[in-house]
């Protein structure tokens, strides 16, 4: 069975050490490359659909998780507070909407604005029992893929639907197969906030924007301030993970007393919807670990091409393209003393590299490249710029396959 923590320590992608912490992952350069990759395609994707990024601390004053309610129904799950004056105390925050919340009230807000997406790729802090630490699943330091959307009560419909959407084209592009939708409604219990009414409207509302989409019923399992559709993965061992959310939130406009100017001149109060596309980093890249056993796609793979040369006559060729490579934004090494060819084409398979380009005496002087591509494809020679393009078109259609 592949297990992320063990395939993830010998490809060098993330490591822990008992002097940073339980639930405390470093990540090594294989995997914040990879990480980079992954980054940057999520905030251009948001970008290209009207989201607005923002940076906010991961520290907060204890006032402002006593106003957003993480105080009243989530202090178990944060780490005690840090004494920094006899009459002020910072605490590490357990979500990042308090301050996106914050950021809405940096001034005032028109109808014209709405709606406002505001995206964070943030850290949050959860202080998880040792028993449940992980590998990189379930983790104390979160980076997570982060939104809030401001939006009038009409187009909350419309907004859930589109960050289905988003999520599905995230997922394709990732290769992220969903095991499960998850409706969560409210349970029993006073661990909710809210009325009856603003809750039988939130569930009715992504009902309806799931659609014809499948899904089961999770009573009991929404957040203390509202419904979610959670979309569930499944690691090698056959456990769900929630990954998606897209989440209603009635409560903390009210809390932080939100409003905007609507059409009429008199104040409204907006509906906050909290979604991520694709969860913590963390979690996504233990799941990504175990679902492609290592083998990335090659628009985010660590080391997208190595360079072989046969023997030292062809090093400055292998040197060349491997330059060429990097220069248009290739992750690309050149490995001239992993012992005979045969054993560097090993250890690059080794390394789930995505392309092993050969250059022997006969490719140096005619200046071509010999593609070997992940799983034994062997391509015939071909010129160095025409090999450079194949690889640029597939990371840059961000392909699943390694050959157009």
């Amino acid at each position: 069975m592949i297990d992320h923590r063990k395939l993830g320590r010998e490809l060098e992608i993330f490591h822990s050490d008992p002097r940073s912490g339980a639930g405390l992952p470093l990540w090594l350069p294989a995997g914040a490359a990879a990480r980079h990759a992954v980054e940057e395609y999520l905030r251009e994707l948001e970008r290209r659909n009207g989201y607005q990024h923002v940076f906010s601390p991961p520290l907060g004053r204890r006032e402002l998780f006593e106003q957003s309610g993480h105080l009243g129904y989530f202090e178990g799950d944060m780490f005690p507070p840090m004494r920094v004056s006899p009459d002020d105390e910072l605490m590490l925050r357990p979500a990042l909407c308090p301050h996106h919340c914050l950021v809405y009230l940096a001034r005032g807000r028109s109808y014209r604005e709405l709606p406002l997406r505001i995206a964070e790729l943030g850290g949050m802090y959860r202080s998880e029992r040792s028993g449940v630490l992980g590998g990189l699943s379930r983790v104390r330091a979160i980076q997570l893929n982060d939104a809030h959307i401001f939006c009038a009560l009409a187009s909350v419909g419309a907004e859930v639907a589109e960050v289905l959407h988003l999520v599905d084209v995230a997922h394709a592009a990732l290769g992220i197969k969903v095991s499960s939708v998850r409706l969560a409604s409210r349970g029993s219990g006073a661990k909710y906030v809210g009325s009856d009414e603003s809750w039988d409207a939130a569930e009715k509302l992504l009902r309806a924007a799931l659609g014809d989409r499948s899904y089961v019923e999770a009573p009991g399992e929404a957040a203390f301030y509202g419904p979610k559709i959670d979309i569930q993965v499944q690691d090698a061992a056959g456990r769900e993970w929630s990954l998606s959310t897209v989440q209603i939130d009635f409560d903390k406009p009210e809390r932080f007393d939100l409003s905007y100017v609507d059409g009429s001149g008199s104040r409204a109060r907006p509906v906050m919807v909290h979604r991520s596309l694709v969860g913590s980093m963390e979690r996504l890249f233990g799941y990504l670990i175990e679902a492609h056993e290592g083998a990335f796609p090659a628009w985010y793979a660590p080391l997208q091409v190595r360079v072989l040369p046969v023997s030292s006559s062809a090093a400055d060729a292998a040197a060349s393209f491997a330059a060429a490579a990097v220069s248009s934004g290739l992750r690309a090494d050149v490995d001239v003393e992993g012992g005979s060819l045969g054993a560097r084409i090993r250890a690059a398979a080794a390394l789930r590299v995505p392309y092993v380009a050969v250059i022997g005496e006969r490719e140096a002087s005619s200046g071509e490249v010999a593609l070997r591509v992940r799983g034994g494809r062997e391509l015939p020679p071909m010129p160095v710029a025409d090999a450079l393009r194949l690889i640029k078109d597939v990371v840059e259609a961000r392909s699943l396959e390694l050959v157009p």
